[in-house]
């Protein structure tokens, strides 16, 4: 009777351990799954979502190049719209290798973005000094000018504040403007303002969010 219930006991013990082993082998498969899953980039967005704003529309204006540009010409690529100027001391320049970096770190998604910079200074950056000051950066950034009526109707179009403020030096004056960036889908449609400052990691990978 004993050696029966020992028996029966030890029959108990080793069905347990061989539940326990398939959940531990159930829970390392799992573990294995999970860790064998590309990384997803960042679910939350660091720049500021304004899709469904109703302000920068388009623009028309000419490229370094001497060919007249609208927002329409660049549907199939995400836009990132900068405004500034050549004569910038520190926020114009910091930006553009910010976004040149930003796309080194999008690999071979760069190719599906275009960066565009407005000047607000048409007066000292002429078709000549955008062609030379922009693909500096990044061969594939265009530069954007207009006239002095057609630049200032398209900072108001896109809310960007500029004026001149008077300075010593060989420009005789820096302009004051917003500093930050819009990003525009594949369809033209705006979807995100980036903060003066965001890392070109944070950059990238708002970008491919909206890629």
């Amino acid at each position: 009777m004993l050696k029966s219930k020992v028996y029966k006991f030890k029959a108990y013990l080793e069905f347990l351990m061989q539940q326990l082993l398939k959940a531990i082998c159930l829970v390392l498969f799992l573990s294995f799954l999970s860790a064998c899953k590309p990384v997803e980039e960042g679910s939350k967005l660091v720049a500021t979502d304004i899709t469904g704003a109703d302000f920068g529309q388009s623009f028309t204006l000419t490229d370094h190049t001497g060919k007249t540009r609208t927002l329409a010409d660049f549907k199939g690529k995400v836009v990132t719209l900068f405004f500034g100027y050549t004569h910038c001391p520190d926020v114009c320049p910091t930006t553009m290798l910010d976004l040149k970096q930003a796309m080194k770190l999008l690999g071979p998604r760069a190719d599906e973005v275009q960066v565009l910079f407005v000047t607000l200074d048409p007066a000292r950056d002429s078709q000549e000094v955008l062609a030379q000051f922009i693909p500096s950066f990044d061969k594939r950034f265009i530069g954007l000018r207009g006239t002095e009526q057609e630049t200032a109707a398209t900072a108001e179009v896109f809310k960007v504040y500029a004026k001149k403020v008077e300075a010593q030096g060989k420009g005789g004056y820096t302009l004051d403007h917003s500093a930050g960036m819009y990003v525009f889908d594949k369809l033209g449609k705006i979807r995100l303002y980036v903060d003066y400052g965001e890392k070109p990691a944070d950059i990238a990978n708002d970008i491919k969010q909206i890629l």
